[in-house]
């Protein structure tokens, strides 16, 4: 080890270390750190030399690092999570201990953004449910097309990454309304959009689409009844957590063809064969693939390298998770 640098390891499923730091971005690291096992190790969180380690770059897979870890971890100063949301291997000892703790779930708001704005423009014009029918021999006429102008689309949450479906919608022509307690209207404004209660929205939107935390209190939050606020043949449009929409309101209404639906999460996920939602013409289901997938993975390591270089050198990290944040963070 070299003396004058502070000292990484690897915490995450083994497939995943050469996916998210290819040779490159190791290579960066390397001139900054110094990486156990030369960057290509994935480190159990008993293994002794955790108690040289600095720098802890976590990932999807990694055990959770409580204060036993911790306390075999003496040097750690910094946790940095090359994926998404933290709260499923952080315990609140890490904070308490004062250690660093960045996420890269800005590297990956960005594809859900796209795919989100992307299943809007689809489902609006009923591209799925026309597309079968096509095959099945009908060709829609004019009037069995509809379009997006006028449309109104109603954001269950100004999270991050509601915050860019937002500025993409507005910048398509949608009339944007927002739900988030946390969101003001002066905020809202400086989005393109409009706040209002979560009844409102989605008694006004011709599509709801839901970007809120799951959390206990978010259980269920779009229910039967807001379901039934929804307009005749409005979608519904989930890529964040399955638990936010009661499925089986979801299922009773679409059933009957009077809302749409594309889903990216569902609950339970994975969602059983052979589930009745799978049958419905007016509903898509995608197996979770809204994030980063394959190739983008690479974007993880990337910003957790970059990370790694701003906390080595001092600065303030771009994707610091504070303690105070967490209960209302993904």
């Amino acid at each position: 080890m070299t003396p004058h640098h502070p000292v990484g390891a690897f915490a995450m499923q083994p497939e995943v270390l050469p996916a998210a730091f290819p040779g490159e971005l190791l290579a960066r690291l390397g001139t900054r750190l110094d990486l156990l096992g030369g960057g290509t190790e994935v480190l159990a969180l008993d293994d002794p030399r955790l108690a040289h380690v600095t720098v802890l770059f976590t990932s999807w897979g990694c055990q959770p690092i409580d204060a036993t870890v911790l306390d075999a971890a003496p040097r750690l100063r910094a946790v940095i999570h090359a994926a998404g949301s933290v709260r499923g291997h952080l315990t609140e000892e890490v904070w308490h201990r004062g250690i660093a703790v960045s996420s890269a779930a800005d590297a990956n708001a960005d594809p859900v953004a796209d795919f989100t704005a992307a299943a809007i423009s689809f489902g609006v014009k009923r591209a799925f449910p026309l597309a079968r029918r096509y095959a099945e021999g009908h060709y829609p006429q004019l009037h069995e097309r509809p379009g997006a102008d006028g449309r109104v689309v109603g954001v269950v949450g100004a999270s991050r990454i509601g915050r860019r479906v937002i500025r993409r919608l507005v910048a398509t022509g949608y009339q944007v309304l927002v739900a988030d307690p946390y969101l003001s209207a002066a905020d809202a404004a400086e989005l393109g959009a409009r706040v209002l209660s979560l009844d409102e929205v989605c008694r006004r939107s011709d599509v709801l689409t839901v970007h809120a935390p799951q959390l206990p209190s978010t259980r269920h939050l779009v229910n039967a009844a807001r379901l039934a606020l929804l307009p005749d043949g409005a979608l519904v449009v989930n890529t964040a957590r399955g638990s936010l929409i009661d499925t089986g309101a979801l299922l009773a209404e679409c059933a009957t063809g009077r809302l749409d639906a594309i889903l990216d999460v569902t609950d339970p996920e994975p969602l059983p064969a052979g589930h009745p939602l799978f049958a419905l013409p007016n509903v898509l289901i995608t197996p979770h693939v809204a994030g980063v997938q394959g190739t983008e993975v690479r974007r993880f390591g990337a910003y957790a390298t970059a990370e790694a270089e701003r906390f080595v050198a001092g600065e303030p990290l771009l994707g610091e998770v504070l303690l105070a944040d967490l209960p209302r963070l993904a």
